[in-house]
């Protein structure tokens, strides 16, 4: 009896935990690494920055074990709470001497010894768990372009202009992969999705070029060769940190360019540095660690036992491993500096607790994820079809149910 009850015990998925640790581990020595040049001469603390981050990590640890712990579902009435409380504070955060300017961006609170608060972070995982909710109250209507797609494009858009007030590209890039993974695992339809992105994507052109700095920054992108030391410099020098590692690295703590001449190299730039001290072998077990976080966590979203775990589940892995292919393509220079930061690894705490709280969650809807058989718990939900062939239910007498038989 003990045996049965022991194998009907909901069980975690210890390798999604297990890479988590390993990532945000590696995360901590590399931030270490990375910042001590930069920390000494701003605070005259070689360890200022890593002291900060592990508090936070802490922190986002104690966040994620006990989310995990937790049955997902429990959180489903704080989601309308919860993102009306995330729009608040990025709209404060906007708001003269509250919120702190760095760069000409306003996006912060001064949290004092910990550094500063960012809510748009916190806001990631805030609207996850709301669109996940709202998308299982409409899962009968999910196909309804009038009554589901224009509230959701709106609710998007509506996020997306906190963010560009911020001038927080690179987290509106982010947003929308969250809102569009938790659309598509919750039944909606792929020419929607396709008409969403599209029309984004013109926006987020617009928005471009009416920035200098951003034009700029296309510039640069397409050959930072051709100004090395103005706009094609942060380029170039990430380039240089890659190439400077080689297979093996030049060992940890032994860059250079953490010296002044990477910028940004404890924070959105950091995957060089990685690349600098621990050569290909170290960016190779990076990416291969966020490929097996990706696997399971769609797995996870796959196995939920319901609609809200599966959009859930898929927006926040959505979230971590897009993030991350975001970082590294503009660390190679693949994709024009966006601003985004490396999951587990950048510095910043308020990134680093949310996207370990997120794990938490994830965790827990892998904990409470049916086997292989799910689709037997979901009876014949069309929504759920993952072939998005013919996605209206079948009209009596109609050919649906004749096209399926034939």
């Amino acid at each position: 009896m003990t045996v049965a009850k022991a194998a009907a015990r909901p069980q975690p998925d210890r390798l999604l935990l297990f890479t988590t640790v390993l990532l945000c581990a590696a995360g901590l020595v590399m931030v270490t690494s990375a910042s001590v040049a930069f920390a000494y001469t701003q605070h005259q603390s070689a360890f200022y920055y890593a002291e900060r981050q592990a508090a936070w990590l802490a922190m986002g640890f104690v966040a994620l074990f006990v989310l995990s712990r937790i049955d997902y579902r429990r959180i489903r009435p704080l989601a309308p709470a919860g993102a009306v409380a995330a729009a608040l504070l990025m709209l404060l955060v906007l708001i003269p001497h509250l919120g702190v300017t760095v760069n000409g961006a306003r996006r912060w609170f001064d949290a004092g010894p910990l550094g500063t608060f960012q809510p748009s972070e916190l806001g990631k995982l805030a609207f996850a768990v709301f669109i996940a909710h709202w998308i299982d109250r409409n899962s009968q209507r999910m196909g309804d372009f009038q009554h589901v797609f224009v509230p959701f494009a709106a609710m998007l858009a509506g996020v997306l202009v906190l963010l560009m007030l911020q001038r927080d590209l690179g987290t509106s890039i982010v947003t929308v992969g969250i809102f569009v993974s938790a659309y598509w695992a919750g039944g909606g339809r792929l020419r929607h999705i396709i008409l969403l992105v599209a029309a984004l994507s013109l926006g987020f052109i617009a928005v471009t070029l009416l920035e200098p700095y951003r034009i700029g920054r296309l510039t640069a992108f397409k050959n930072p060769w051709a100004d090395p030391l103005g706009a094609g410099f942060q380029a170039t020098q990430s380039l240089y940190g890659l190439a400077s590692g080689g297979f093996f690295g030049v060992g940890i703590g032994h860059s250079i360019e953490k010296y002044g001449w990477l910028p940004e190299a404890h924070t959105d730039f950091i995957f060089a540095i990685v690349g600098e001290e621990t050569g290909l072998i170290g960016t190779t077990l990076v990416m291969l660690g966020f490929l097996v976080f990706g696997v399971r966590g769609y797995r996870a979203s796959l196995r939920a036992p319901d609609r809200f775990g599966m959009a859930l589940a898929a927006s926040v892995t959505t979230w971590v491993t897009f993030e991350a292919l975001l970082n590294m393509a503009t660390v190679t220079n693949t994709l024009p500096i966006t601003g985004v930061p490396l999951p587990f690894f950048s510095y910043g705490g308020t990134a680093l607790a949310t996207s370990l709280a997120a794990v938490g969650v994830l965790l827990s809807i892998a904990r409470h994820g049916s086997g292989p058989a799910l689709g037997n718990n979901r009876g014949s939900d069309e929504s759920f079809d993952r072939g998005r062939r013919d996605r209206r239910p079948p009209l009596p007498g109609g050919g649906g149910r004749a096209r399926a038989a034939r």
